[in-house]
């Protein structure tokens, strides 16, 4: 009598047999490694050309941060399994904007405050214009129509408009100047404390996910879903491996550390690159430092658009710039007067306040109704890209 190999999920032809293999490929995958090598690449690449000219090494540097952003991003992605979709979703928010604050942070000692104020801005706007418009496109393109929970599109856009509000107060005093305007320090840094205070208390909420399924279960938050739409995403790319514990913590430890090295040789390479393609800085941070804090982390909800997963790819995309209002712009104020350099607040000049605002009240009202074409995805990057040209003078 013979005997035939299982060829079911645990054998050598089922899904996990395709990831059984020994050595390094057990855990790694091609993706995996080509990241990595990319990362160190580039990271290696960074240092050995800073000071050698006013273009290269800029572009290096923008392309070693995309890729340490990606890694951070995947690090954090293979802890999904020990930690559950609402504990990775929170870590995703923190760990994922790590690249933009060092950024932010080394900007501010080297006194490029206009820079980091519109790159604040710029994240948000290009989140809520340009990715979402074009996953918008891209999907509606592919797919039709694409349909999401109204219920939810409504919910993030709600918590959005709150967040950029209370962010927008202390500028608010400014234009009109009110008692409160001589004192923009202070209140950029009450601001701050409170919005810091409003994301620790959606904390427990995306913790508390661990329900069995049933009736009485409580819809998933949008931290929980951009973590679900990123574990889905991960499964439906066939990576099928699981990095180990010590590998993802280790690996998220060292890309941190490697973000936080080349967001520094990326400021430095920052001014030279202005100067020589005649960019000002708002335009630099609106546009240039934005887009390489986010790129790679936002091609995920673009992806996600185009497999018709319209639910995850707004959650996706939407948690970020929420992130940004709540998180990365309070620690900026509370941070800026304890690494030296230029005090940062949170009073925007008009016009950065003017198009933030009505963009994210544009986006609220077209993602209300629960349904999305092309067409809008191509008007709101079209919105964008006029955003971005009125800034190309400062």
């Amino acid at each position: 009598m013979t005997t035939t190999e299982p060829t079911g999920p645990t054998g050598p032809t089922g899904p996990a047999g395709n990831t059984a293999t020994t050595g390094i490929g057990r855990v790694l995958s091609r993706s995996d490694l080509s990241m990595m090598t990319g990362a160190g690449v580039f990271t290696v690449a960074a240092a050995l050309t800073k000071g050698g000219g006013a273009i290269v090494p800029f572009l290096v540097a923008a392309i070693a941060v995309a890729l340490l952003a990606a890694l951070v991003g995947r690090s954090v992605d293979h802890l999904a399994d020990r930690l559950g979709a609402g504990a990775v979703g929170v870590l995703q928010s923190a760990f994922g904007n790590l690249p933009e604050l060092f950024i932010g942070i080394f900007a501010l000692r080297a006194g490029l405050v206009d820079v980091v104020a519109a790159a604040v801005i710029g994240s948000i706007l290009g989140n809520l214009l340009l990715v979402l418009g074009l996953s918008f496109f891209v999907g509606g393109r592919r797919n039709g129509v694409l349909y999401y929970s109204q219920t939810r599109a409504r919910m993030i856009m709600a918590l959005m408009i709150l967040s950029v509000a209370a962010m927008l107060v202390p500028s608010l005093a400014s234009y009109i100047h009110a008692a409160a305007a001589t004192h923009e320090v202070g209140l950029s840094r009450i601001t701050a404390v409170v919005l810091l205070v409003v994301f620790a208390l959606s904390i427990p909420a995306s913790l508390r996910r661990e329900e069995p399924d049933g009736a009485g279960a409580l819809e998933p938050t949008a931290i929980e879903q951009a973590a679900e739409a990123k574990a889905q995403e991960a499964a439906e790319h066939g990576a099928g491996n699981h990095w180990p514990l010590a590998l993802a913590v280790s690996m998220l430890a060292v890309a941190g550390v490697l973000a936080a090295y080349v967001s520094d040789l990326f400021v430095n390479a920052l001014q030279p690159a202005m100067n020589s393609l005649h960019i000002s800085q708002a335009f630099a941070g609106l546009v240039i430092v934005a887009i390489a804090g986010n790129a790679v982390e936002n091609a995920v909800g673009v992806k996600l658009a185009w497999q018709n997963q319209a639910d995850h790819a707004l959650s996706v995309i939407l948690n970020s710039p929420l992130q940004i209002a709540l998180v990365l712009a309070p620690l900026l104020v509370l941070l800026s007067p304890l690494v030296g350099g230029a005090s940062f607040t949170l009073v925007f000049n008009p016009m950065l306040v003017s198009t933030v605002a009505i963009s994210t009240i544009a986006v609220a009202y077209l993602v209300s109704d629960g349904e999305s074409d092309w067409l809008e995805g191509a008007t709101m990057v079209g919105l964008y890209v006029l955003i971005a040209a009125a800034f190309w003078w400062g």
